[in-house]
């Protein structure tokens, strides 16, 4: 065994060891641990902040109770889980990481909802023609890499696409200080919060 020194070995940072141990927070799941997707590149939505989000949610569109789940990149599923904790009835997952296609399978049926979710794992933007025909969907997730203008797009694809339903809700996540049109085709924002270097924007139909 080949012996390293103790200068080569980096205990986790903060954010790392936030992101590795992430939970169900409310629900009939709660407490339940989730894997996770490690890596630099990868930043699965704080259990404090995913509790601001779904309180946010409460506040716009009361209980989740029967609603209908669409999670773009989904990374670990954590906030399909949450919803499916919460009420939710049935959530469809997408995400094209080989190891998200190992973590999501396992998280769900960690929390006992695997009959309640559908995983695809494929490109986000290649996977609406096939996302559309279980439209419409009451609560959107996206969380794409920051950066790229992919919230926006895909706002436009969602919108074209018809997969929001009337009374529905888009919960996107972005770097803090990345642009984003306050309406996008038929979606307007209607509250946007700050986490750190995250904005939360949430989108309806106006």
């Amino acid at each position: 065994m080949l012996a390293f020194p103790a200068t080569c070995i980096h205990p986790q940072s903060a954010w790392q060891k936030e992101y590795l141990s992430l939970r169900i927070i409310s629900g009939l799941a709660r407490g339940k641990r989730l894997a996770s997707i490690a890596g630099q590149d990868i930043r699965p939505t704080p259990d404090k902040v995913r509790g601001a989000i779904f309180s946010i949610l409460y506040s716009l569109v009361g209980s989740l109770e029967g609603k209908q789940v669409l999670d773009l990149f989904a990374g670990s599923g954590a906030m399909a889980l949450e919803a499916l904790s919460r009420g939710a009835e049935r959530a469809i997952l997408v995400d094209k990481g080989a190891e998200a296609s190992r973590v999501i399978p396992a998280n769900l049926a960690a929390c006992g909802f695997a009959q309640r979710a559908q995983l695809l794992r494929c490109d986000a933007f290649a996977c609406i023609p096939k996302v559309a025909t279980e439209k419409p969907f009451d609560l959107i997730f996206l969380d794409p890499p920051y950066g790229k203008g992919l919230v926006e797009r895909m706002l436009g694809l969602i919108s074209a696409e018809g997969l929001l339903a009337r009374d529905g809700i888009i919960c996107a996540e972005t770097a803090k200080n990345e642009p984003i049109p306050t309406t996008v085709d038929t979606l307007a924002r209607t509250d946007r919060r700050d986490y750190g270097g995250t904005t939360v924007h949430f989108f309806q139909i106006q």
